[in-house]
This record gives C-alpha cells, structure tokens and sequence, in this order.
C-alpha cells in the first residue's frame, strides 16, 4: 500500500510537469482550474463519510465542515458525541479577529463569562490526549509539494488535507490553512476537548503548527465565516452578547434524513487532476502572468469541491 500510494502520487505529479512543460515549449497557456475539473474523470471525486460530515447551520446559510479522523481520532470521537447531544444548538460564534480566526463555543466560558451557565458536556469528554501530531502512516496517500516548506521538513496532501511531515521525528499533522478547523483550548495541552472550535480565516498561521489539534476543513460556507464583522474586544472576541452569532444547529449528515443530507465531493489530492493542478499553481502561463512563480506553497494550494452527482451509502 506505502508504495502503491507514493508511486500513484509521483508518477501524476511526473506527467503533470512533463505534460505542461510542452504546453509551454509550444507557447501555449496552461490550463485553467475550471479547464482541468472539467476534464477531471468521476474516479478523480470522493464523497466524504456523511459521519464525519458537520453541518452547521447559520441564519445566514450552511457551513459543511469534513472531519478527519485519521490524524485527530479522539478528538472527532468527542466531536460527533457533543454534536449528537445537540450541544452547540444555541451556541455562538463568540470571535472573529482580522486575518486570523473565527472561533466558535459556549460564551459562558470565555473571560467573562457565567461559570454558572456553562453547558454540560454530557458523554463528552472534558480533556483529550493532545493529538497535535501522529505518527505518519505509510497506508494513507500522500502527494507531495516539491518546492520545500519553511515549518517543516516536508509537505503535501493526504485525504484531502494539507499536511506537514517529520521524517526524522516520524511524525505527521495537519497544518493551519486557510479554511482549516482546529480546537480551541487553554494553556494545558490536553484541555481542547472539541467544544470549542475556530476556522482559519486569513493568512495561514502555520506557528500554531503542532501546539492545537487541528480536526478537519470547511468545505462549504467560508464566506459565511469569514465575512462576519470583527470583533472589538481583545483578540476579536465581542464585546457585547449582541454581537454573537448565534449557531442554529449542528448535526452529522450521516444523522440527517436522506433527503436533507449535503450533496458534495471533493478532488481526490492523489489523483492526476489534482498534480495537473498544483503544477499550473506553481507554473502559470497566460497573458496576465508573464513571469511564472515556479513555486508554490502548501496553503497556496486549493482543494477543489462540487456537488456530487450520486448520493453516499451511510456507514451503520
């Protein structure tokens, strides 16, 4: 399997770079995203597991958060237990600071806030094992970025996420990118429980690399997210209760009527489509780019996503 999956992912990033390399021998403009997705084969698309699907709903619309298992186990277990209680309904997006994050909890306890008041947890745990990295797997996929990284030693996609290796640690996690969610928590690393939880919303803080547990990606509903008013208070927090956006709902698609359930894939990030894509990144050549990068960063990189065209079986 290690070396089905690393070979998969070399041999398309190979051809990718050959293929358009003589695109632009030719003088010919390297394609589109929406070019390279069109011509994308159904194979190239995964649906997401509607169990590790979140679906968060605003009054301003629906944010769908994939969870990812594989690299933060405990911390979707506690997730999917604090979401089948309903225990974020009626919570609130309590922060919103410029060019970094939105985070989401119960206000009762923030600074501030009525110790009284806070929300039971129910069969949630209240503290987890870190979970800041894990041990890098040789089954899961992986395709790597060949341009070098500044937090680590290596970088690339696995399952869809942007993630950051350690070779020599033998280590792995996910990093904060644009769009990437992770847990909330206070100083003592095992305090991030799930029940409070922040998107990345602006440039990618890769320092908090390895000190949170990052958990999964926004698929749907950025704007949503990153278009709220920022907060006033320190660290963009509200400074009054009216201001908090108040969460509707939150449930697991897997929880939800077959009809109801979100209808979305995402681009496999160890398919040809998707090296054909982090090359046209790292090379674009058009009329408007007259002097190609020739590189390309990890959270400069965008995993594609669209409506998916069958229904996913619901795993018992």
């Amino acid at each position: 399997m290690f070396r089905r999956h690393h070979f998969v992912a070399a041999t398309a990033l190979s051809a990718s770079l050959l293929a358009l390399s003589a695109l632009a021998d030719q003088g010919k403009p390297t394609p589109t995203t929406q070019e390279l997705l069109a011509k994308s084969s159904a194979a190239e698309w995964r649906q997401p597991d509607p169990n590790n699907l979140l679906v968060m709903q605003l009054a301003s619309g629906r944010v769908l958060i994939e969870l990812a298992p594989d690299f933060t186990p405990l911390h979707a277990a506690n997730i999917r237990t604090l979401i089948k209680q309903h225990y974020f309904d009626g919570l609130s997006i309590v922060r919103v600071q410029d060019n970094f994050v939105t985070q989401w909890d119960d206000p009762a306890g923030d600074d501030g806030g009525d110790p009284k008041k806070i929300r039971s947890l129910g069969h949630a745990k209240n503290t987890l094992p870190p979970e800041f990295t894990r041990p890098i797997d040789p089954k899961l996929p992986w395709t790597a970025l060949p341009d070098g990284d500044v937090y680590a030693p290596e970088v690339g996609f696995s399952e869809g996420f942007p993630v950051a290796r350690d070779p020599a640690s033998g280590q792995e996690w996910l990093t904060h990118c644009y769009g990437m969610v992770g847990v909330g928590r206070d100083n003592g690393p095992e305090t991030g429980n799930g029940s409070a939880l922040y998107a990345v919303i602006g440039q990618a803080p890769r320092r908090l690399d390895r000190n949170l547990a990052v958990i999964g990606r926004v698929l749907e509903g950025m704007p949503l997210l990153s278009g709220l008013p920022r907060g006033a208070g320190p660290m963009g927090f509200y400074a009054k209760p009216e201001q908090r956006i108040t969460i509707q709902s939150v449930r697991l698609a897997g929880d939800l009527p077959p009809a109801q359930r979100p209808s979305v894939e995402v681009l496999r990030t160890d398919s040809a489509t998707f090296a054909d894509l982090i090359e046209t990144k790292r090379n674009r050549r058009d009329a408007f780019y007259a002097v190609p990068a020739g590189k390309v960063d990890l959270c400069g990189v965008d995993v594609p996503e669209r409506a998916a065209k069958t229904a996913v079986p619901v795993k018992p």
